[in-house]
């Protein structure tokens, strides 16, 4: 008898220890194992992580994440589902987080004071980096391509999703006769390019006008820029230092104006010139994927109303072009990643002259937001077709004229 009830007491431990928050029985990648030791080997970070689901309010409203989903409770849960994401490709829907599955997952936790500090954490930066690499592996391969289908809610190329973007077709270089309308992988779609004269250059030849460096929808417009400022307050205010990681040319700007703008998952995600000029040099920042601005409080689809703050924290792509019209001179353009972008991909060099409209570069894998960084010499005009940049602003075609400078 009394063996009998050792026997039971042992499987009773050994159930509860299996239950034990700090106990995973889940067969993570090695890239999630190492996310799940940085946690919990880190005091700091332990406490940050299991604070951040602990902070979300407990009213209905956040019962589910902006996805539709049960809002999952701990850290231990994000785990699991980062694993999983790293073999699924986004599938279509109709929120604001469509192509974010990890950002949707994560969004309120994102937005409390735990939250707002783990994800400025290196180490945390570091591992997510990585982890959206592998994911990145993925989908970039053929396995990516069952959500290039035609299931009405859940298919890119499904009733639902082609509402989204009717003119996908006339659009964009794809043959809907062909399986998966001949993309090679998720990658490939959403890199997808333009047929030939879709987005054609507006005044090519007038270096006077300046063009849309992205599909993208206008978001905040800045004068009298300063080379340190307070960008984590509720205004969010530009910071050229930070934003340029301290590069040598800050002072050139400061004084100066900054143009922002936005693109959603269905955008068009290359980048173009918005001037002619010559590359003076190119860098690669890394910073954060998840961070939002504490001020900004729990937005619905964050980091969206932390668009400012980020761009002096997400890992972003510093594209400095000497225009060749002297009324312009050095200006730069920031290529700001959010949340599942985890590659800002350059592909022009030091040294190369490009013409208004040229490619860049581009995003891979998610939303994303970008600044002109002007000098306070520039005399600028704005044509945003008649809209107040903000967050219900609407997308002006890459390529066309946003502002044009005015002389002496």
């Amino acid at each position: 008898m009394m063996r009998d009830l050792k026997r039971w007491a042992t499987i009773v431990c050994v159930v509860l220890i299996l239950a034990s928050p700090a106990f995973s029985v889940m067969n993570f990648h090695p890239v999630i194992q190492e996310f799940q030791e940085i946690i919990e080997e880190d005091p700091v970070l332990f406490m940050l992580f299991t604070q951040m689901f602990e902070e979300i309010p407990s009213s209905p409203e956040f019962e589910m994440d902006p996805a539709g989903n049960f809002q999952i409770k701990d850290y231990r849960q994000m785990l699991q589902v980062m694993n999983e994401v790293l073999t699924q490709a986004p599938e279509f829907n109709k929120t604001d987080l469509v192509g974010f599955p990890i950002n949707a997952v994560i969004n309120w936790a994102m937005g409390t004071p735990a939250g707002t500090t783990a994800f400025l954490n290196e180490k945390v930066n570091r591992q997510l980096k990585k982890i959206l690499n592998q994911w990145a592996v993925f989908l970039g391969s053929t396995d990516s391509r069952y959500v290039l289908s035609g299931d009405p809610e859940k298919g890119w190329f499904g009733r639902d999703a082609m509402e989204a973007m009717p003119n996908f077709v006339e659009d964009f270089q794809c043959d809907p006769n062909l399986p998966h309308y001949g993309f090679a992988s998720w990658d490939d779609f959403f890199t997808r390019q333009f047929r030939e004269g879709k987005r054609p250059v507006e005044y090519p030849d007038d270096n006077a006008v300046i063009t849309n460096a992205c599909e993208s929808a206008p978001y905040r417009i800045a004068t009298n820029v300063q080379i340190h400022d307070r960008f984590w307050i509720k205004e969010q205010p530009y910071s050229l230092s930070h934003m340029l990681a301290g590069d040598p040319t800050v002072p050139l700007f400061e004084g100066g104006t900054v143009y922002q703008a936005f693109l959603s998952a269905l955008s068009y995600h290359r980048w173009h010139s918005p001037v002619s000029g010559r590359i003076v040099k190119t860098r690669l920042i890394d910073g954060s994927y998840y961070a939002s601005a504490l001020s900004a409080g729990l937005d619905p689809a964050s980091p969206n109303e932390s668009q400012a703050y980020i761009t002096q924290v997400a890992s972003r792509a510093l594209i400095f072009i000497e225009a060749d019209n002297p009324d312009i001179g050095l200006m730069c353009v920031v290529f700001v990643g959010m949340a599942e972008v985890s590659s800002n991909e350059i592909t022009v060099y030091e040294g190369q002259h490009v013409k208004k409209g040229d490619q860049l570069g581009m995003f891979h894998f998610g939303g994303s937001t970008h600044v002109l960084i002007f000098r306070p010499e520039v005399n600028l005009e704005f044509d945003l077709r008649g809209q107040t940049p903000g967050p219900d602003s609407v997308n002006i075609p890459v390529r066309s004229k946003i502002a044009t400078i005015q002389g002496e």
